[in-house]
C-alpha cells in the first residue's frame, strides 16, 4: 500500500518566510516543506530577473578563453565547434557558433555522426588540420579526450574545452578549460548544462566589446558612524569583486598614508555614488591635502535608472533586490556594486540594444539543454527555464524551434517546462540517437524557412523511428534485466544484447532504473565495439563506478545519475566479471517507491483554481523541483466514468467542493473505480493541479496520484 507523507514543519517558520518575502502561508509553508529557505535559494523562486544569473567571468579561466577567441577573430585563424550528438551538444553548438559567427569568426562545427564515439576524435583533430586550422573548442564534451587534445597540441593548434561534465582524474593539456565541476573553477553553481556554458561564453565575449572588459576598478564609499569615518573599497575586474578593504579612522588622528588606501588604490580608477559627499568626508578625516580623483556615477546612472539621482547610497541598499534575498546585513558597499552591476547591464544593452533579442534566442536552446540533460531546476537554471518559457509564451520564438512546434502542434497553447521536455527534446534527441545530429544544428542554424520546415518534418519522422527502436530494446532487454538483478546482489540491472540500437541504450536504461528502482546498465555492440549507458539513482555515482573500471574502457564519462562508456568487444567477459565483482559494493539510499511527500493539504473550501497561481510559482518543474503534489481529504465523488479504450484504461471523477465542481483524471487506472471506491464515496486524493487547453479555452483540472475511499 502506497504511504502519504506530509512533512511536520514549524510554524514560526512559515511565519517568518511568508513576513520576510512577502508571500501568502501555504506558498511558505510548501518552501519549509522543501527545505527551501535561505534568502540565496528563496531569490530564483520569487525571481526571474536575468541580473540574477552568475557573472561568466566567475569562471577562472574564461577571460583566457575569451582572450584566445578573440585572437583567433583577429587573425582569421579557422576555428572548429565540436559538439556532442544530444540535446545539450547540438544546442551548445548552436550558440556557440551563432556567437562566433556574429564576430565575423571563420568557423565550423563538427557532430558525432552514425556510430561515431563520443567526444574529440583523432579523425576530427586531423581532419582539421588537413584544413589548417588553428582552434578547436569543444562544448559539452572534451574535459575525457587527454590523448586527443595532446595530439591537437602536437599538430600546432589550441584547444579550448567548454564542457560540464565530471573531470576524470587527469585534465586534457594543453587546454584552457572551462568546466564547473572542477575544483578550482570559480564558479558558484556546478549543475549547468554543456549548452549554458557556451552560452556563458558568448555572454563573455559580448561584455568583452565594452569599455569596461579588463579594466581594474575600484568602487569606494565613505560613511560617518559613531565619530568615526568607515571607509569601504570594492576592487572589481569584469564586473566580479577581486577584493575588499575596509578602514576605519577617527578624523583627524591618522593620515591618509598610515592607512592602506594609498596602495590599495594606486592606480585604480575610483567610482563613488554622490562624489561631493564622499570627498567632503574624506577632507574631514584626512584634510584637504589628501586627494582623491573619483568619478561619480550617479548622473549617468540616473538616466538609465529613473528615481535614483537624489536617493543616498543608505536608501538603495534597502531597495537592492540582492540584499533583500542576502543572509547577512546588507551594506552601503553592497548596494554600491549591485547599483553599479545594473548599471553597465542596462549601458551594455542600451548600446548594443541587439544583446536582448540575441539572449532570448539563446536562452530557448538553453532552457532545452537544462531539461534534456536533467539539469536541477534551481539556481540560475530557474531563470534560464523561466525566461524561455517567457519569450516562447510570448510569440518570440526563435526560428527552428517555430518550426519544430508547429509540426508537433504546440503553437498557439501555453507551454511549460514538461511540454519541452516530454515534447520537443524527445524529438530533437532522436536525431542525435540516430546518428544525424547535423540535422537538429541544420534546423537551427538554417536561414531558409523551407529548409527548416523539411528538417522539422524529418525530425518528428526519425523520432518515431525512435519509438520504434526502444519498444524493440525494451522487449529484448526486459527478461535479462529481471534475471540479472538476483545476479548483481539485488542492486544493479544489466542488459547486454547486440540487437539494441546504440541510439537508445540511454532510454532502456533508464526505464530499467525507473522500473526496479535500481542502476542499470545497457551494452550493445558497434562492429568490435561495445557502447554502454548507465543510468544511476539512489544516491550511487555513475561516473564513480565506472572510474572503478577505467582500465577497461576505451573511453567513459559522464554525470552522476548518467553516464557512457566503451570498450572492445574482447573485453566483454572481463566487463562482467568486472560487474560481478563490484556490484556487492554498490551502496543505495533506501527505496522511496510508493511513498509520496505530499507538499501541502489543501481542505475543501481552498481547493479552488487559485491553486494554479501557487504552481505557476514554482514552475519551472524539473530535477530536484517535482511539480507541486497536493492532498485532499473527504470529497465528496459525485460522479466517475471510464475513458479510453484497450488495455489500458482511464479514470475520471468528478468531485464537488461546494463552490466548484472538479474533473480529476487519473491515467491508466480505470480498474481504481468499484475497486476502491464508488460514486458516492467520500475519497482522499493526492493531486497535480494543471491547465487543460480545449477550443483555445484554459480550464484548470487535477491529475491524480493516488485515490483512497476516506475514513
Amino acid at each position: 500500500m502506497s504511504e502519504w507523507v506530509k512533512k511536520e514543519i514549524s510554524k514560526s517558520e512559515v511565519s517568518e518566510l511568508s513576513k520576510r518575502f512577502d508571500i501568502n502561508p501555504l506558498v511558505a509553508s510548501i518552501f519549509v516543506r522543501r527545505g527551501i529557505k535561505s534568502g540565496r535559494d528563496m531569490l530564483y523562486y520569487l525571481e526571474d530577473d536575468l541580473r540574477f544569473q552568475h557573472n561568466p567571468f566567475l569562471f577562472n579561466s574564461m577571460e583566457d578563453a575569451v582572450d584566445r577567441i578573440l585572437q583567433a577573430v583577429e587573425e582569421k585563424e579557422k576555428i572548429l565547434i565540436f559538439g556532442d550528438r544530444d540535446v545539450d551538444g547540438v544546442t551548445a553548438t548552436t550558440v556557440l557558433y551563432e556567437g562566433l559567427e556574429s564576430l565575423g569568426a571563420d568557423v565550423r562545427y563538427r557532430l558525432p555522426l552514425g556510430d561515431d564515439g563520443y567526444g574529440l576524435s583523432m579523425n576530427a583533430v586531423d581532419d582539421f588540420a588537413k584544413e589548417y586550422g588553428s582552434l578547436i573548442i569543444t562544448v559539452d564534451c572534451g574535459i575525457s579526450n587527454v590523448q586527443e587534445i595532446a595530439h591537437a597540441a602536437e599538430l600546432g593548434m589550441d584547444v579550448i574545452v567548454l564542457d560540464h561534465h565530471n573531470p576524470p582524474a587527469e585534465l586534457p593539456s594543453p587546454a584552457i578549460i572551462v568546466d564547473a565541476k572542477l575544483p578550482d573553477s570559480g564558479y558558484p553553481f556546478v549543475d549547468i548544462s554543456g549548452c549554458a556554458v557556451a552560452y556563458k561564453t558568448v555572454s563573455a565575449l559580448r561584455f568583452s566589446s565594452t569599455k569596461w572588459y579588463k579594466m581594474e576598478l575600484c568602487l569606494l564609499n565613505a560613511r560617518e558612524a559613531d565619530g568615526e569615518t568607515v571607509i569601504e573599497c570594492i576592487k572589481v575586474r569584469n564586473l566580479v569583486p577581486v577584493s575588499r578593504l575596509d578602514e576605519v579612522v577617527v578624523p583627524g588622528e591618522r593620515g591618509i598614508m598610515d592607512t592602506r588606501l594609498p596602495s590599495y588604490l594606486q592606480g585604480q580608477m575610483i567610482l563613488v555614488w554622490d562624489e561631493k559627499n564622499v570627498t567632503s568626508i574624506l577632507e574631514k578625516t584626512f584634510g584637504s591635502s589628501a586627494q582623491f580623483n573619483c568619478m561619480d556615477i550617479r548622473p549617468e546612472l540616473a538616466q538609465l535608472i529613473p528615481g535614483v539621482a537624489n536617493l543616498p547610497l543608505s536608501s538603495l541598499k534597502k531597495r537592492s533586490k540582492l540584499a533583500k534575498y542576502g543572509d547577512h546585513e546588507a551594506t552601503e558597499i553592497g548596494g554600491l556594486y549591485n547599483i553599479f552591476v545594473s548599471y553597465v547591464s542596462q549601458s551594455q544593452k542600451r548600446d548594443n540594444p541587439e544583446i536582448v533579442s540575441l539572449e532570448e534566442k539563446d536562452l530557448q536552446l538553453v532552457a532545452l539543454a537544462a531539461l534534456a540533460d536533467i539539469m536541477p531546476m534551481k539556481n540560475e537554471n530557474r531563470i534560464f527555464v523561466s525566461k524561455a518559457l517567457e519569450s516562447i509564451n510570448s510569440g518570440k520564438i526563435r526560428p527552428g524551434l517555430l518550426e519544430l512546434m508547429a509540426d508537433v502542434n504546440l503553437l498557439g497553447k501555453r507551454v511549460n517546462s514538461t511540454d519541452l521536455s516530454w515534447v520537443l527534446i524527445s524529438n530533437l534527441n532522436a536525431a542525435g540517437r540516430l546518428g544525424q545530429p547535423t540535422l537538429a544544428a541544420e534546423l537551427f542554424l538554417s536561414r531558409d524557412q523551407k529548409q527548416r520546415e523539411e528538417v522539422a518534418r524529418k525530425i518528428v519522422e526519425l523520432n518515431m523511428q525512435r519509438k520504434q527502436l526502444s519498444a524493440d530494446a525494451m522487449d529484448y532487454g526486459v527478461i535479462q534485466a529481471k534475471n540479472s538483478i538476483s545476479n548483481h546482489d539485488g542492486k544493479l540491472c544489466v542488459v547486454i544484447d547486440e540487437r539494441i540500437n546504440r541510439g537508445v541504450t540511454g532510454i532502456l536504461a533508464g526505464r530499467l532504473e525507473t522500473s526496479y528502482h535500481v542502476p542499470a546498465i545497457v551494452v550493445t555492440f558497434v562492429d568490435d565495439v561495445a557502447v554502454g549507458s548507465m543510468r544511476s539513482c539512489r544516491g550511487f555515482s555513475a561516473t564513480a563506478f565506472l572510474d572503478r573500471m577505467e582500465d577497461l574502457f576505451l573511453n567513459h564519462g559522464g554525470h552522476d545519475a548518467a553516464a557512457g562508456f566503451s570498450f572492445k568487444r574482447e573485453m566483454l567477459p572481463d566487463f562482467e566479471a568486472r560487474l560481478k565483482q563490484l556490484s556487492p559494493d554498490i551502496q543505495l539510499e533506501n527505496s522511496r517507491d510508493g511513498i509520496f511527500d505530499v507538499d501541502a493539504e489543501i481542505p475543501l473550501q481552498f481547493l479552488t483554481p487559485d491553486l494554479l497561481s501557487v504552481e505557476d510559482l514554482f514552475e519551472p518543474f524539473g530535477e530536484k523541483n517535482e511539480q507541486l503534489l497536493f492532498m485532499s481529504r473527504n470529497l465528496p465523488a459525485v460522479d466517475a466514468m471510464i475513458m479510453g479504450k484497450g488495455e489500458k484504461q482511464h479514470l475520471k471523477v468528478m468531485v464537488d467542493t461546494g463552490k466548484h465542481k472538479w474533473p480529476c483524471l487519473f491515467w491508466n487506472e480505470g480498474e481504481r473505480l468499484h475497486r476502491d471506491f464508488e460514486v458516492g464515496d467520500d475519497i482522499d486524493i493526492l493531486f497535480h493541479v494543471e491547465r487543460n487547453v480545449y477550443n483555445g479555452m484554459e480550464t484548470a483540472q487535477l491529475v491524480l496520484t493516488d485515490i483512497r475511499k476516506s475514513k
